[in-house]
């Protein structure tokens, strides 16, 4: 993609407005690309009316961000339905021409350790995604190690990561493991916080390091949509709507930029670098 482009998430659950509401907002903003929420419970509006809505629109949907209830459970050796539940998410998808997806590997701040027995149904279900041509992105959520040991042992080319920038400052104090997702990041999450609780702010009404993530994001050579993934709500909602989602598209817009002067930036450097190793 030569010129990132920018997407935001619609919210399905906020009691502050429906769906319908956020889509027109969206839509008035500005946006193009939106992703959607496919989580395993009773919508206001149903996930697939939705979908109608959006793309009646003319609204392009990036990727659905699926459910994770229960998910711990990928890790514990009784059998408990989880790859057959995802297998038939990943059915819909196809249906629905969604052909990315982004998925949790753990819930809240414990889970059963990582091992081969989750493993397993983690591939099983990366397989069976590749089959239909989509792809899965694991986003990096409250607790280490799972994304690296997944990311470690998997290695279709259709498995890579979602980067979280809220996650990352809120729990793990923006320290991430770069260099072994180089190359694998398909989607990111951009959202902000004070760094003590994800609260999915309009980006720089927080404390994320918004050009040290971009720096990293641009070295690993992620060239996807600048996507936000905001909420409206606590002061948010002393503003209206649309005017809530304008502000968040002039930000995006400013991420973007702040994307392509980083990725103008690594480009002179590395062929300054090159200059050097040729005179020597």
């Amino acid at each position: 993609m030569e010129k990132m482009e920018t997407a935001v998430v619609v919210s399905n659950d906020n009691k502050n407005d429906n769906p319908y509401e956020t889509i027109d907002a969206i839509k008035k903003a500005g946006f193009q690309n939106v992703f959607i929420q496919w989580y395993d419970k009773d919508w206001k509006v149903p996930q697939e009316e939705q979908l109608r809505y959006i793309r009646e629109q003319g609204l392009n949907v990036i990727f659905a961000h699926l459910g994770y209830q229960n998910i711990n459970n990928l890790w514990i050796e009784e059998e408990t339905g989880m790859v057959g539940r995802y297998k038939k998410d990943l059915d819909e998808m196809k249906k629905h021409h969604i052909l990315m997806v982004i998925m949790h590997l753990t819930s809240k701040t414990q889970a059963p350790m990582y091992g081969e027995t989750g493993l397993k149904r983690v591939k099983e279900i990366c397989d069976y995604a590749k089959e239909l041509g989509i792809k899965v992105a694991f986003e990096n959520t409250k607790i280490k190690g799972y994304l690296d040991y997944v990311l470690e042992h998997i290695h279709n080319d259709n498995v890579g990561i979602c980067f979280d920038a809220g996650h990352c400052h809120a729990h793990f104090e923006d320290e991430f493991n770069w260099d072994l997702f180089q190359d694998r990041i398909f989607a990111v999450h951009l959202h902000d916080n004070d760094g003590t609780e994800d609260q999915h702010l309009l980006p720089f009404d927080g404390t994320v390091p918004w050009e040290k993530d971009i720096e990293k994001l641009v070295s690993a050579n992620y060239e996807g949509y600048i996507t936000l993934e905001i909420a409206y709500h606590r002061d948010y909602t002393k503003m209206p709507i649309t005017e809530f989602y304008e502000k968040g598209y002039a930000l995006a817009e400013e991420l973007r930029e702040m994307f392509e002067k980083q990725r103008d930036l690594t480009k002179k450097e590395y062929r300054k670098t090159r200059e050097i190793k040729r005179e020597k």
